[in-house]
């Protein structure tokens, strides 16, 4: 009840839009079939990350950053986690708990992603550890990743800010990007 009573921010509808485009890339099978990025509760956590990870990163870019709608795709992402636990049957009780794990999960996805950026090796390093947890990528597939968030990033840096601002993002299939 307490929800119905929220006040809307003029954000929130274009951060879930921009939620549901990361969402939606993640999703796409070549990241699973044929990258090997583990087909599981945390290999697809992993993919929702990266790619909103890469949506924020594009909104704090430039001289007209737009952070606060950065902060309400953060927001859309973790609303959508703790429903996502509840949904599989995870108690009230643990739903904090796990959230909070996940949202320490992104914010340490993120730094380490921003701060190896411009060193593929080093980001090619920090997808394998984050993606494949402590197991052997397939391999190429590190390194594919690498080219698949150079690519997505190029692509959300040749979309308008105000095209962002209303909601709309376009990535490209993964496979496009992971050449």
């Amino acid at each position: 009840m307490a929800g119905f009573f929220r006040r809307r921010t003029r954000h929130e509808r274009p951060a879930f839009q921009l939620y549901g485009a990361s969402v939606a890339a993640a999703r796409d099978p070549y990241l699973y079939a044929t990258l090997g990025v583990p087909d599981t509760l945390d290999g697809r956590f992993d993919a929702v990350v990266l790619h909103v990870f890469l949506i924020i990163r594009r909104l704090n870019a430039g001289v007209d950053a737009g952070s606060a709608l950065a902060q309400a795709v953060f927001d859309a992402m973790f609303l959508d986690m703790d429903i996502n636990l509840r949904e599989m049957g995870v108690g009230d009780m643990s739903v904090g708990r796990r959230n909070r794990a996940m949202w320490e999960a992104f914010h340490g996805r993120s730094a380490a992603y921003t701060t190896v950026w411009d060193d593929s090796p080093g980001l090619e390093a920090a997808f394998a550890r984050n993606f494949w947890r402590g197991d052997e990528p397939p391999a190429g597939s590190a390194a594919a990743m690498v080219r698949l968030a150079m690519a997505q990033a190029a692509c959300l840096a040749q979309q308008e800010l105000t095209t962002l601002r209303s909601g709309s993002a376009h990535f490209l299939s993964a496979e496009e990007a992971a050449r």
